[in-house]
């Protein structure tokens, strides 16, 4: 139902905006405004998205615990949508989505209200498929698979195996 109500909300928002901007500023000024929020955006999104990348493989080679980058990252991708897109509304929540502080307070609210029940890093060695050697796959195991053999002498009307061209 919330979406559902943004996907409404936000459009009317944005529509409103833009007459009370246009009227006071005037439509070239207004269209002015959106293009240069696009490209400042545009340029913001990819200075934290580098910042992001570094953070996400070094939390990777530290082996660390790669959620607050990943999230990080999502949420400057948002932001970069939310720039893209024309409007006055979604270019201060793009904008102020490229905080840091403000990814850190949603993150910290998004962690409280998801539960992980289980997080490994590395290979997996427990289970039926991992932890049984005889779950697992060793060379020389017997596949199981059907065939048909293919005449040598192959009329000039075979139809192929479907694999190669005749």
């Amino acid at each position: 139902m919330w979406l559902f109500l943004a996907f409404l909300m936000v459009p009317l928002i944005e529509i409103a905006l833009f007459v009370q901007v246009g009227g006071l500023i005037g439509l070239w000024p207004t269209l002015a405004v959106v293009v240069l929020t696009a490209i400042i955006g545009t340029w913001l999104v990819r200075a934290q998205g580098r910042v992001a990348m570094t953070n996400l493989r070094r939390s990777f080679s530290d082996l660390d615990d790669p959620s607050e980058p990943l999230a990080h990252g999502a949420m400057i991708l948002v932001s970069g949508v939310l720039l893209l897109t024309p409007g006055f509304f979604t270019d201060a929540v793009g904008f102020a989505l490229l905080l840091p502080p403000v990814r850190t307070a949603v993150f910290r609210w998004a962690r409280q209200r998801v539960h992980v029940t289980q997080f490994q890093m590395g290979p997996n060695t427990q289970g039926p498929v991992h932890g049984d050697p005889a779950a697992r796959g060793r060379p020389g195991d017997v596949i199981d698979g059907e065939f048909t053999e293919i005449p040598k002498d192959k009329s000039p009307n075979h139809p192929g195996s479907g694999w190669t061209r005749h």
